[in-house]
């Protein structure tokens, strides 16, 4: 499975968070997965740290490097992806989420999130 993870489910991940539920870690570890990690992420997570975000616990180059040695697979922001949000419904206003669920949807991936307006989008979305 193409596992999509969102930017908190990530950062949860990379940290070894206890706000990661069992069974997305099981998700995530399960050799029948490859996980993805949108250039959007990265880019949110160098965003909200440069802010001082206290829900972002590292730099985005601190979470590039685990990413990488956790051998995370890295999804570049296509001009398809770009064009896809315009067609989204209006159930989320982030810009870093609308973009997470385009790529979801045109790869296609299974997007992993917390956030239960993301999973308003489609049922391949996989709230925790």
């Amino acid at each position: 499975m193409n596992l999509l993870l969102d930017t908190h489910v990530a950062l949860w991940a990379i940290t070894d968070s206890p706000k990661l539920q069992k069974r997305a870690r099981e998700l995530i570890e399960s050799p029948r997965s490859s996980v993805w990690i949108s250039a959007a992420t990265v880019w949110e997570i160098a965003i909200k740290h440069s802010l001082g975000r206290k829900d972002i616990p590292v730099s985005s180059r601190d979470a590039l490097r685990y990413f990488q040695e956790s051998g995370y697979r890295f999804l570049p922001i296509e001009p398809e992806h770009a064009t896809a949000v315009e067609e989204l419904p209006s159930h989320h206003a982030d810009p870093f989420d609308r973009i997470l669920v385009a790529q979801a949807l045109v790869e296609p991936m299974r997007l992993m999130t917390h956030d239960p307006l993301v999973a308003h989008y489609c049922d391949t979305i996989i709230e925790i």
